[in-house]
């Protein structure tokens, strides 16, 4: 078993602020309602679930291509975390997958196939399958 962690600490009522960090120390970030509902500047949780996810699917993808023998070059894809405000509480309602690739010996088709099964495998998808909608908007070949 691994295990790794996060903490945050926030700092005063809700127009506080606060800083979320990585057990590595890698990530050491300012948060507030003014970076996650205003576009200020500082991250907020559903940035930082778009990285994880992002980089999670990125590596399991990569994997199971070098598995098959596939010759990676580089695997770019972004992770899209909608927060839908409009409600009583927000609510995470969509997460959307677009990713390119650069695999040697593999058609469009192939590729395809290896983004859908990495979006359905992957340790962050799996745990993100709550969302009321998960999508690969995109899977393409450079």
């Amino acid at each position: 078993m691994i295990n790794q962690r996060g903490t945050a600490v926030w700092n005063g009522d809700i127009k506080g602020s606060g800083e979320i960090a990585t057990q590595s120390g890698t990530v050491k970030a300012p948060y507030s309602v003014g970076a996650r509902f205003e576009g200020q500047k500082g991250t907020n949780p559903e940035e930082l679930i778009g990285a994880a996810h992002a980089g999670c699917y990125t590596m399991f993808l990569t994997s199971i291509l070098t598995k098959d023998g596939k010759a990676v070059k580089q695997i770019h894809t972004e992770s899209k975390v909608t927060l839908d405000t409009s409600g009583e509480v927000p609510k995470v309602v969509k997460i959307s997958l677009t990713t390119e690739g650069q695999v040697e010996g593999i058609s469009q088709e192939e590729f395809q196939q290896y983004a859908e099964k990495a979006k359905e495998n992957c340790p962050i998808s799996v745990l993100l399958k709550a969302v009321p909608e998960m999508e690969l908007a995109a899977a393409k070949l450079k």
